[in-house]
């Protein structure tokens, strides 16, 4: 059994806070220049430009990629032969949010009620999801998310008979009515299977996967390859004003569901999809 202070989580979870808001993964960056290389229209070029040039100063100076410096989620996945001491879990986690934020000067957009509002001022509580996984270390990961293109996200109760086209025109349908607003291109998490709930968080953690990395099965690696393919012939373009790019990349994660259902969840993020990670 392994000892691990959660002051150590607090002090991982502050210092992803900053790193990912100012520093954009290389899977992403690549996957713009890429995107970059076959654009053909003028404006779709200069606004990827625009957009490359933004994360080099952001990447340069340690400043925040986007003024959305986003609501903070949280995946951890600790290890069973772990023993977190020192204080409280969810606290710590927070905690680091907390500092991450005010030492990096990250804007602090989390309100307290949904309906009554009022800002938390610490952009705490985090979005927390655990997993109990083997071993004897805790994988932390760090994903701030934005609200323009969370916004942008939909879920759908499908009967099984609605079948693999009904799940196909549903993702182009969702990506299609959020046009500009996701500040495109964007990212296109997908979860499939589970439950409602289980639903949308898998189509939350596709988010994190790297774009150069396909679903194992090749059904669906086939399947996201094929999607992005119709997405970018939607013609949306680069902050939506027409081009060949309107993704970077579609990552689907499935698991196993109810014999009456086949629920689908897309979860969009922007071309600022940020996530950093770090074992302890």
């Amino acid at each position: 059994m392994r000892e691990i202070q959660v002051s150590q989580i607090t002090e991982t979870i502050e210092h992803l806070c900053i790193e990912a808001n100012e520093h954009l993964p290389e899977d992403v960056r690549r996957a713009i220049q890429k995107c970059r290389a076959c654009e053909d229209g003028e404006i779709a070029k200069t606004v990827l430009d625009d957009i490359i040039t933004n994360y080099e100063i952001a990447d340069a100076e340690c400043v925040p990629i986007c003024q959305d410096t986003g609501m903070a989620c949280v995946f951890l996945e600790v290890g069973q032969d772990v023993h977190l001491c020192g204080g409280d879990l969810t606290e710590a986690v927070n905690e680091g949010v907390r500092r991450g934020y005010e030492k990096g000067y990250l804007r602090k957009s989390v309100v307290k009620d949904p309906i009554r509002r009022g800002n938390t001022g610490d952009n705490t509580p985090a979005m927390l999801y655990t997993e109990i996984v083997p071993g004897e270390s805790v994988r932390i990961t760090v994903g701030p998310k934005g609200f323009g293109s969370e916004n942008m996200s939909a879920i759908r109760m499908f009967k099984p008979s609605a079948g693999l086209q009904g799940i196909k025109d549903f993702i182009l349908e969702v990506v299609e009515s959020a046009g500009p607003n996701p500040c495109p291109p964007m990212v296109v998490g997908v979860g499939i299977g589970g439950t409602f709930d289980k639903c949308a968080l898998l189509a939350k953690k596709a988010l994190m996967r790297p774009l150069d990395e396909r679903n194992p099965e090749p059904f669906y690696a086939d399947l996201e390859i094929e999607l992005l393919e119709k997405i970018n012939q939607l013609g949306i373009g680069p902050q939506g004003f027409g081009g060949r790019t309107t993704a970077l990349g579609v990552n689907i994660e499935t698991m196993p569901t109810h014999i009456a259902g086949m629920p689908c969840a897309v979860n969009i993020s922007c071309h600022v999809t940020r996530h950093k990670t770090e074992i302890i």
